[in-house]
């Protein structure tokens, strides 16, 4: 199973002291909107996206049908195929994508440990 490319989304207090903060470790703003309260950073492989006031706690991230740099992929597993496939296995969807539509849909689901994880395809 491809969950696509992935990412943490970080909840910040301040949006201008956190980017500031992971341009120390090395990251550059990749994509996003300061004015909105929300960018994506990159250092390498690695990607974050800081939100200020958008959630409550930190998300992982995946997204299919995009590569580690946003870029659209020829092939991949639909949102709704993974949402289909984890239901089977037992997995608990705390929001679902609609079975009823095609295009760009998500679901979240939740660990054992209570860590929210967001399969968010945007095509």
């Amino acid at each position: 199973m491809n969950l696509g490319a992935f990412s943490i989304s970080l909840t910040v207090k301040d949006i201008a002291a956190s980017k500031s903060f992971y341009e120390k470790l090395g990251f550059t703003v990749f994509g996003g909107d300061m004015t909105q309260n929300w960018l994506i950073m990159k250092n390498g492989e690695s990607t974050i996206g800081l939100f200020q006031g958008m959630f409550e706690q930190n998300i992982l991230t995946f997204n299919p049908g995009w590569d580690k740099d946003a870029q659209e992929l020829d092939t991949f597993t639909d949102v709704r195929e993974l949402q289909r496939h984890l239901k089977s296995l037992g997995v608990t969807m705390v929001s679902e994508a609609d079975e009823n539509t095609e295009g760009p849909e998500s679901f979240t689901v939740v660990d054992p440990d209570g860590n929210a994880i967001l399969i968010d395809q945007h095509r």
